[in-house]
């Protein structure tokens, strides 16, 4: 019985990560995101330090700069190596001006230094990571930009499809496994995925939603499993945790909103719009309401980007700690904490999953919750 369930929770799983897929490659923007890792830090690192010490008229190194650097996105997958000889995977750019639409790939930009001549003339800026059409003397041509789209697949948009296309495969494999096995004992990939579905199901779905579950467990299995895919990959060496992107949170927060208030019953909206108090406070509460509908889905957003986010930030601040005290006495106890912020990171990245799942699941029963009650009584003392 249960792999039965399991296989045809595993068909609408895969539609939903579709969905959820080509929702966020389109809204997803280069706003603020996770630190890759320590390792980017410590190359970036130790180039500042030999500049400051061998660099009489250089500043002290500046552990915000680096830290800054690596929690935005970028046009170009980096590997290792310092900033001045990078080693990374140029990515597409897609651009559509008002010549028209023009691809090519980031390796013609020379990681900023040069300008790509096509139907414009195109510079990236790595201060903001921003491509702006520039004149024949590299000055921006600010007319022009503003009309500027930019549709590149940046480093958090290929994260992105590394973690949906890991995501098919899981899926299609146990799926499949399923189909030509029946039910029986699960081995491999299933025996490791399905005490992940059944907790999903058993103590996030049901608990919080009710008899309505199994409606909204293939939206629930793709939120946890999209952001905690996600989440393990951003804690890669050379990955790019795309979670700590807000926009990507704000997309998964939009949807739980979406989904959430289109659901919603007779007995959710009429709490909302005509709440059970004295008729005068209708003003104040209605608005009141209204905005709580809002904020549920928002303390998602911030509670998903925040927590990403910090981990990461952490981790580069104590190797920095190395250089900025400039001596190798400290690292022991540097490297040491931040071994221990690493695991702390493998259960945050669950921890964040389960959290925005349980959160959504309670939001979508509070929703669909019918109440057997009547609620003449209250309409009547509403109107007193």
């Amino acid at each position: 019985m249960i792999n039965r369930t399991l296989f045809s929770i595993s068909k609408p799983i895969i539609a939903n990560i579709a969905i959820a897929f080509f929702v966020l490659i389109s809204l997803n923007s280069r706003a603020t995101d996770t630190a890759s890792v320590a390792d980017h830090a410590v190359d970036h690192l130790t180039d500042s330090t030999h500049n400051t010490t061998h660099d009489q008229g250089d500043k002290p190194f500046d552990p915000t700069e680096v830290i800054f650097e690596h929690i935005s996105d970028a046009h170009e997958w980096h590997l290792w190596g310092d900033h001045h000889n990078p080693v990374s995977i140029p990515l597409p750019i897609i651009l559509y001006s008002d010549k028209g639409l023009e691809v090519f790939m980031s390796r013609e930009f020379h990681h900023g230094e040069a300008i790509y001549k096509g139907k414009n003339n195109y510079k990236l800026f790595k201060v903001n990571n921003k491509i702006k059409i520039v004149n024949e003397l590299g000055e921006v041509d600010e007319q022009k930009t503003a009309k500027l789209i930019d549709i590149s697949i940046t480093q958090h948009v290929a994260s992105m499809l590394l973690g949906v296309f890991i995501i098919f495969c899981i899926f299609l494999t146990v799926a499949s496994n399923y189909k030509k096995r029946g039910i029986s004992a699960p081995k491999g990939i299933q025996s490791f995925i399905e005490p992940l579905i059944i907790f999903v199901r058993d103590d996030i779905a049901k608990p919080n939603i009710g008899p309505k579950a199994e409606r909204f467990l293939p939206f629930l299995l793709t939120i946890f499993f999209f952001i905690w895919v996600n989440n393990l990959l951003g804690l890669i060496p050379s990955g790019a945790n795309f979670t700590g992107n807000i926009s990507v949170t704000l997309v998964l927060a939009t949807v739980t909103l979406i989904v959430t208030n289109v659901n919603g019953n007779k007995d959710y909206w009429k709490h909302i719009l005509l709440p059970p108090v004295p008729w005068w406070l209708y003003p104040i509460m209605i608005p009141v309401e209204i905005i709580g509908v809002i904020s549920k889905p928002f303390a998602l957003m911030i509670r998903l980007f925040a927590n990403i986010t910090a981990g990461h930030i952490i981790i580069i601040s104590l190797i920095s700690l190395i250089f900025i005290f400039k001596t190798i006495a400290i690292s022991p106890v540097s490297i040491a904490f931040g071994l221990f912020m690493d695991v702390l990171e493998l259960l945050v990245a669950f921890l964040q999953a389960y959290i925005f799942t349980m959160l959504t699941a309670l939001f979508i029963g509070t929703a669909v919750a019918e109440h057997e009650h009547d609620h003449s009584h209250d309409n009547e003392h509403a109107h007193h």
